[in-house]
């Protein structure tokens, strides 16, 4: 494979003159020059270094995208919604799944880094970006997702996320005012700032009502490793059978996304108890399968395309700086959509009430 050398000894230049013109640098070259070089080029078949020349120019048209994992279907949806975004406007995307692992992420974004990618996309929500500290230090960009930038500015360029508490306020309210008083609230490890959000936002309207969510009906994985993301509907279905058995269950439950919901649907048969009849169920995100199960979902949904859009958008304005008066941090509004699955709360003063 031919190498610029090999060009320059054909075309009687130095290799910085193959460099000029390659990279459109030849004002002031003369005519005769830059023919030479261009036909000792084509007579070499020569390829330029892509990376090398990425490297050098800062000009990578690529980004990357880490993700908790496209087990969970919005994920994928977001994955998709962001390669559109960055193909309207010249870029491509790579991908990861880091199963908001801080080491797994920070080895995904090395590689990046090392690959000539300086902007990446973090999805993961993280309550610190602290482990990503030495990299934009070392000139890699991060646009946060699903996470608020405020407060993180030293890391974070670019954010774009719903207001989380205001939907788990909104999932609240409408509980409330189908006239719950026992509303549980079913996740996995609450440790991301997207969860403790959606969490308080719940408590927030309860405390506004009058109420108390109880400590006891908080279901958070049950120990599991990790967060959950890849066992969403799994430990739905374990969340909701738990907190069902309990002495005084809850009548009503907000799950963390729809796939718990999903989950809970399957716990709930197990127990012979029925959506919405002995249970009402309240899930997060409107993925597409939110409109087609079986009482269809009652959930809180992100505008993902546009979020998408917005989170792209920033972040090929930093990296081609043209960012200035431009909000690096944009809260986008998240909105109930009710369905079949909420409905008011049965009488569990009747014997033949409640789940069996």
């Amino acid at each position: 494979m031919a190498s610029i050398h090999d060009v320059a000894r054909v075309a009687g230049v130095s290799a910085s003159t193959v460099s000029n013109v390659l990279n459109g640098r030849h004002e002031r070259m003369q005519a005769e020059t830059k023919a030479r070089v261009l036909r000792a080029i084509e007579e070499l078949g020569y390829t330029p270094n892509a990376l090398a020349q990425q490297f050098k120019s800062g000009r990578n048209r690529t980004i990357g995208l880490i993700v908790p994992s496209v087990a969970n279907p919005f994920w994928g949806a977001l994955a998709h919604r962001v390669e559109r975004a960055a193909t309207a406007l010249g870029y491509k995307v790579l991908f990861c799944n880091a199963e908001r692992d801080p080491q797994l992420e920070t080895r995904y974004a090395e590689t990046l880094l090392a690959s000539g990618v300086r902007g990446v996309i973090f999805s993961s929500s993280p309550l610190s970006f602290d482990h990503l500290s030495h990299l934009t230090r070392r000139g890699l960009v991060v646009a946060a997702f699903d996470r608020r930038g405020h407060g993180a500015e030293e890391v974070v360029a670019c954010s774009v996320s719903i207001d989380n508490e205001l939907g788990g306020k909104l999932a609240g309210q409408h509980l409330v005012g189908l006239g719950h008083r026992r509303i549980g609230f079913i996740s996995g490890p609450i440790k991301t700032s997207s969860r403790v959000g959606r969490l308080n936002g719940l408590r927030a309207a309860m405390a506004k009502a009058g109420l108390e969510l109880d400590p006891d009906l908080v279901w958070q994985g049950a120990g599991i490793g990790g967060y959950g993301d890849t066992e969403g509907p799994e430990l739905g279905r374990i969340g909701i059978r738990e907190l069902l058995s309990r002495d005084d269950p809850p009548t009503a439950v907000v799950t963390i996304n729809d796939m718990y919901a999903i989950g809970g649907y399957a716990g709930a048969r197990d127990l012979g108890a029925s959506i919405p009849g002995d249970i009402s169920v309240v899930g997060f995100d409107d993925i597409d399968l939110a409109a087609v199960v079986h009482p269809a979902l009652t959930t809180v949904r992100q505008p993902l395309a546009a979020m998408a859009e917005t989170a792209v958008q920033a972040l090929i304005r930093v990296l081609e700086g043209t960012n200035e008066g431009a909000e690096p941090h944009v809260s986008a509004t998240p909105q109930l959509i009710v369905r079949a699955s909420t409905a008011p709360p049965r009488d569990r003063t009747h014997p033949n009430n409640g789940a069996r």
